[in-house]
């Protein structure tokens, strides 16, 4: 006997049978089934005899088997309520990037918000990537745009509403960094003489110690031991750019929440900081005895910046650090620890050559040349990482 209704219906020969067709009382069928998602999905549309209905659950079936069906209704969602909803319920993204996201949104991907998911195919893509290119949008706010992009196609093709991800374009979402420039010890010296002295902690943490800005707005007073030499990263202040928003966050990994000596000479201007301008809780505090705002920092710093004539910015004295760390002859461990990096790729983008290195590098070479003596030469060598 075979049942007309029922999820899985069974056939004379007692197979089961997939889906569920009803007639309607217009006197046309009805499909439907149990989606790989758990949800019932009808056909888009009725068809004139029960077989046909049948016919379209097979092909239906035949599609979930392969792993080629797709969510026919999520697949004529917009990609903007999409990627609205992506932004919304994602655990994984955070304040400021949703922030930078929507942005992006609104002004780079207007072309894409009005589109069905199934719609935005790889032609539609490179097409979108080619004018928003041509526009007057920055590289980088481009290079964001795209991988938004194909992270929200990624999760579509994961929920089954696409087949394939249209984002194709060899390197479009990669955004290489650019050389950073980097201060000599003068100056940074000249920048500590030049800033307003409530800021000349921040500029000196951020050059000896590698400190982001927001790690310097996270400090706590206790976080700075000035008997031990050791500062202690265990916040980064968020501050958003489109809202009032702002609090403290934990470091994005492990990693970042980190101790780090502090070099001896530092040791003046940190007393003078937590004497003269420091907060009960936290190290630095604005004139309204409020959490220092990053944008203060910033500010103070471009206009020491323009007295002194260096063409540096503030997150490049984290680069300066690392620069010369590396030049004491710290490895790479070294390095990865004092900027609370989890991998070696990461903090490799803050070094290059000191100049004037590699010069005395050759000179050494020449010295032991000179010697000939294979003798004083270590039998094994151990290799810094």
């Amino acid at each position: 006997m075979v049942r007309r209704e029922g999820c899985l219906m069974a056939s004379s020969k007692g197979r089961r049978r997939f889906g569920k067709v009803r007639k309607l009382p217009s006197g046309r069928w009805q499909a439907s089934f149990i989606a790989p998602n758990g949800k019932r999905q009808y056909a888009p549309n009725t068809f004139r005899t029960k077989t046909d209905a049948d016919r379209w659950l097979v092909g239906v079936e035949a599609d979930i088997s392969r792993g080629a069906w797709l969510d026919d209704k999520l697949g004529r969602e917009t990609f903007g309520n999409y990627a609205n909803a992506y932004l919304r319920d994602n655990p994984d993204v955070g304040d400021r990037w949703e922030e930078t996201c929507r942005r992006n949104m609104r002004l780079h991907m207007t072309d894409l918000l009005d589109l069905p998911l199934i719609a935005i195919t790889p032609p539609v893509v490179r097409s979108w990537y080619g004018k928003a290119l041509a526009g007057t949008g920055g590289k980088t706010s481009i290079a964001q745009s795209y991988r938004f992009l194909r992270a929200v196609m990624n999760q579509a093709k994961r929920d089954g509403a696409i087949q394939v991800n249209p984002c194709q374009i060899p390197g479009a979402g990669s955004d290489k960094a650019k050389e950073r420039g980097i201060a000599t010890p003068g100056q940074v010296a000249e920048l500590v003489e030049a800033i307003t002295p409530r800021y000349r902690a921040a500029v000196l943490l951020a050059a000896w110690c590698g400190l982001r800005r927001g790690e310097v707005c996270g400090l706590r007073t206790e976080d700075v031991d000035l008997i031990a030499g050791v500062i202690t990263v265990r916040k980064n202040r968020v501050e958003l750019l489109e809202s009032p928003k702002k609090y403290d966050k934990d470091p994005k990994t492990d990693a970042g929440r980190r101790e780090i000596a502090f070099p001896p000479h530092l040791k003046p201007y940190l007393v003078e900081h937590i004497t003269k301008w420091a907060g009960a809780e936290r190290f630095f505090v604005g004139r309204d005895g409020q959490p220092m705002r990053g944008n203060a920092v910033y500010q103070a710093f471009v206009r020491a910046r323009k007295r002194v004539g260096v063409d540096v910015s503030f997150h490049d004295l984290r680069h300066t650090g690392q620069t010369l760390a590396a030049s004491t002859g710290a490895t790479l461990a070294d390095l990865k620890k004092r900027l609370g990096h989890s991998s070696a790729a990461a903090a490799l983008r803050y070094l290059h050559a000191v100049e004037g290195r590699d010069k005395e590098l050759a000179g050494e070479l020449s010295k032991l040349a000179e010697r000939g003596d294979a003798i004083k030469l270590p039998k094994t060598i151990i290799v810094k990482h």
